[in-house]
């Protein structure tokens, strides 16, 4: 599809996990580091990012922890909704229904971000737009792999995999609402990123190199260093 100077973009973030890898007893977006929740944390950062016409949340039906960022000056760019599924998959795809009930278009652009991926920046979400907004597909921020890879069975080295061209996928992935709901349609409830979803339609989406910063937040360790960063950021406590 042709790039059109009238789509606009939005952002849809899930936040409907459980979290349970990350062994906290609660879901891993409202963890607290540096006085905040994962989520806030994400939510403040897009907040800073002009080019967004608005921020759909998506949280699990009668979810009672959710906390509207105080950091967010304006209330009407933030929306949300308790349209989760049972994946993460389903709950974009509800995402996408709810974007498109509030007014999106199938032309629009949707940047698909994960709420554990608390450290992003705006400047890095701005460069993936910049890389995508005349895409005919679409892209996603991800990284080219540096350390040596192994294939593993029953906690051996199988094999080492060439990793020359491999990619470690990072979020926001940035597609066309349209041909993101078909995607999603298509490749059922089981995919696990957006861009996956695309692929299998045959469509080869754009890689955006990320930051090593733009890390999800999955096993403990990873809230004590992420915690580290926002410190050396100095970010409010």
């Amino acid at each position: 599809m042709p790039a059109s100077d009238a789509a606009r973009c939005f952002a849809l973030v899930p936040c409907a996990g459980v979290g349970e890898r990350a062994g906290l007893g609660l879901p891993k977006q409202y963890a607290r580091i540096a006085g905040r929740t994962l989520a806030v944390h994400t939510l403040a950062a897009l907040a800073r990012v002009p080019r967004l016409q608005a921020t759909l949340v998506v949280l699990a039906p009668g979810d009672a922890q959710f906390e509207m960022p105080d950091a967010v000056t304006d209330a009407s760019r933030l929306w949300v909704a308790a349209c989760g599924g049972a994946t993460r998959a389903a709950t974009v795809a509800n995402g996408l229904a709810e974007l498109q009930r509030r007014g999106a278009a199938d032309d629009d652009w949707v940047l698909v971000h994960d709420a554990a991926r608390c450290l992003l920046q705006p400047a890095w979400v701005d460069r993936l737009i910049d890389a995508c907004r005349d895409d005919a597909v679409g892209g996603l921020l991800a990284l080219p792999l540096s350390d040596t890879l192994k294939q593993a069975e029953d906690g051996r080295v199988q094999r080492t995999l060439p990793r020359g061209d491999k990619w470690a996928a990072q979020t926001p992935q940035m597609f066309r609402l349209g041909l993101l709901r078909r995607a999603l349609q298509h490749a059922g409830p089981a995919v696990t990123d957006e861009a996956s979803a695309i692929e299998a339609l045959g469509h080869r989406p754009r890689l955006v190199p990320g930051e090593l910063e733009n890390f999800k937040i999955t096993w403990p360790q990873d809230l004590a260093l992420a915690e580290r960063l926002l410190a050396h950021r100095g970010a409010p406590a």
